[in-house]
């Protein structure tokens, strides 16, 4: 699923135009990275929790000449999903999973 699929969606579900509901994806995408820009958590209570993780400077070695390479620090973005989420791909899925990619229930 793609963008243009979510907006899609958003438009059947809520009986918007396309137009609309891509202004609205638009709008909580933009609210989502303002919010992690600026250091601010979002939760969304039964779906998941966006947050900002800082990671250390560390040193790494280049795979093709085996030199050592220092890699700095960089602040990541980190989603976790919320109880009711996994329920529901848990439900989607069924237990134990294993599916990986393009195993869902979509493809």
């Amino acid at each position: 699923m793609n963008k243009s699929d979510v907006i899609a969606s958003v438009a059947g579900s809520a009986g918007l135009s396309k137009a609309d509901a891509g202004r609205a994806v638009d709008g909580v995408l933009d609210a989502i990275r303002d919010a992690l820009a600026s250091g601010t958590t979002v939760r969304l209570v039964g779906f998941g929790t966006f947050r900002v993780v800082h990671r250390a400077a560390t040193m790494g070695r280049n795979p093709r000449t085996g030199e050592r390479i220092h890699i700095p620090a960089s602040n990541q973005p980190k989603f976790k999903a919320g109880k009711a989420l996994k329920a529901v791909v848990t439900t989607a899925y069924g237990r134990g999973g294993g599916h990986g990619a393009g195993g869902g229930p979509d493809e």
